[in-house]
């Protein structure tokens, strides 16, 4: 059997499992319907929950996956260190795109996916602002981006207990948020 890692490394292999894995992501978020505007507007004022129930669903097999692919030798997780700079820049950027396009960048090629323009518009915007944020990049890296540096610690590492452990505790934790979701009616 051949391993993941070995199916993964190879260079002509790697866009199409790129694309491949983007499609179905694509089709996954149309499904749970958190490409419609509406939808992601519901969220932001309360009244609709399926982004919540969507994203925490994804983490959950996310989570476990990881988990069980670790476990059984076919994966090994590479953590980065952080720094507080890129996170609050990146954050006040995500979250201003956000707020004028009404779609993340998930969920926004989900969207042109399906069709919406408006979503097309935004993609572009993103292309253009990567290319603005590549072109400052030299300027801020030093005085922004590389301020507030935080270890790639892991929660199991942060909490000193096993992996499988902190599984099965934020398991049960999003499971039951689920069922609280599902029993309000959200």
């Amino acid at each position: 059997m051949t391993s993941l890692a070995a199916i993964r490394s190879g260079p002509k292999l790697q866009p199409v499992l790129g694309l491949v894995t983007g499609i179905i992501f694509g089709f996954l978020l149309q499904k749970g319907g958190v490409t419609e505007y509406d939808v992601i507007l519901g969220q932001l004022l309360l009244t609709d929950f399926t982004v919540v129930k969507v994203m925490l669903s994804a983490v959950l097999v996310g989570m476990i996956g990881v988990f069980a692919l670790k476990a059984a030798g076919q994966v090994r997780l590479h953590c980065r260190a952080g720094t507080a700079g890129a996170t609050v820049f990146g954050g006040l950027i995500f979250g201003a795109g956000f707020a004028l396009l009404g779609y993340c960048p998930g969920t926004a090629a989900g969207a042109v996916g399906a069709g919406a323009l408006d979503a097309l518009i935004g993609m572009a915007g993103m292309v253009l602002g990567a290319g603005i944020f590549a072109r400052l990049y030299p300027r801020i890296e030093n005085s922004v981006l590389n301020r507030g540096a935080f270890p790639a610690d892991t929660l199991p590492e942060l909490l000193g207990v096993r992996p499988g452990i902190v599984v099965v505790i934020v398991a049960l934790v999003i499971t039951g948020l689920l069922y609280l979701i599902a029993v309000a009616g959200f």
